[in-house]
């Protein structure tokens, strides 16, 4: 799927690997924001407890998945001590647990959980990414640090040129991808934020479905079961006429 403004000069010389691999290159290359910065090496530096004798990533956090993707999760940020620590989007804390099971069970990943980027872990048919790529004080991160961040996620989405959805985890997360493609000039139909609703973006565009996060927030509270999880990835797996 085409994207507005996702054609660049060169870009055809370049495979797809590479054009990925550029990108991620940037996005680990990146200290736009001070303050995100310093706070994720401060937290590399002093580490958790129950990881002190592990080297944190503490850097930004790209995108991770099938390149040939037909569905993209998009989440927050990297938690201080999971993606921050990992490298990799979603690894490494409660919320990253309770994706990768889900995902597994829905048939999108060889294996139900991830520790670190070295494992053996495959995702099919998905990629997984977030509004902002460094982990955020309380994880918040400021109107102006998700502008900045965003054109990242829009990068990533020109690349999927196999794209037919997006799973938005979280408001935050919804209405990033919402900017993405307002940004680019699209004039969305309302859209409505609601755990597992189907939105259309418009003729051409992805449908976008929204989920509450698996925050441990949401999940420990019985906001988010696995049972309401799950029928996300169900209804995902119609949407791709995989069932």
């Amino acid at each position: 799927m085409k994207h507005e403004g996702g054609e660049k000069a060169g870009k055809e010389e370049l495979s797809l690997e590479a054009q990925f691999g550029k990108l991620e290159e940037e996005i680990v290359a990146c200290r736009k924001c001070p303050c995100l910065v310093a706070y994720r090496e401060e937290v590399g530096r002093i580490r958790r407890k129950a990881y002190r004798d592990q080297e944190y990533w503490a850097k930004s956090v790209p995108g991770f998945g099938d390149a040939n993707a037909r569905v993209l999760v998009v989440g927050l940020a990297p938690g201080a001590h999971g993606s921050n620590r990992t490298g990799r989007m979603f690894t490494g804390d409660d919320s990253g647990v309770f994706l990768y099971r889900a995902l597994f069970r829905a048939g999108f990943a060889n294996q139900p959980t991830s520790s670190h980027r070295g494992d053996e872990l495959a995702l099919k048919d998905v990629f997984i990414s977030a509004v902002c790529r460094c982990a955020p004080p309380d994880n918040k991160p400021t109107k102006l640090e998700k502008a900045t961040c965003l054109p990242y996620l829009g990068a990533e989405i020109k690349l999927l040129e196999r794209l037919e959805g997006i799973v938005a985890l979280g408001r935050i997360s919804f209405e990033g991808v919402q900017s993405v493609y307002a940004g680019w000039g699209y004039q969305l139909p309302p859209l409505v934020f609601a755990h597992n609703a189907l939105n259309r973006l418009g003729e051409g565009l992805p449908w976008l479905v929204a989920s509450y996060h698996p925050s441990r927030q949401n999940t420990q509270t019985g906001r988010l079961t696995e049972a309401m999880f799950d029928a996300v990835w169900q209804q995902v797996n119609r949407l791709l006429a995989r069932v």
